[in-house]
């Protein structure tokens, strides 16, 4: 259901984006022709725009990862940084007991899980 949220709220961005980036490259466009701007003053602002979106792009990814793991810790779930760790300190146990869960066929059957 959230996923559903977040998906349709991202689509909407995105059509927004593209609408939005149409418009101001006409504009653009526009003020090349009535000579407001020169071809290369044109190229500069569009690069800009570009990378600007780019980088609020990867500002919006930071924040839907960072929202995921709030999602995730509510919902009781453990990230992969999380089970990562757990799987050294199992290793860091096993060797101080003299056992491998992967000789006992342990791991296995999680993984399957």
């Amino acid at each position: 259901m959230m996923s559903e949220y977040l998906r349709k709220g991202f689509l909407l961005g995105l059509g927004a984006a593209v609408s939005g980036k149409e418009k101001f490259e006409q504009k653009v466009k526009e003020l090349v022709e009535k000579n407001e701007l020169t071809q290369e003053q044109a190229k500069t602002v569009l690069d800009n725009f570009i990378e600007k979106g780019s980088s609020k792009k990867g500002e919006w990814d930071e924040r839907s990862k960072e929202k995921k793991k709030v999602l995730a810790k509510e919902s009781g779930l453990a990230t992969a940084d999380e089970m990562d760790e757990l799987r050294a300190r199992v290793l860091v146990l096993e060797e101080k007991l003299g056992v491998s869960s992967k000789d006992e066929g342990i791991e296995e059957e999680i993984v399957e899980d």
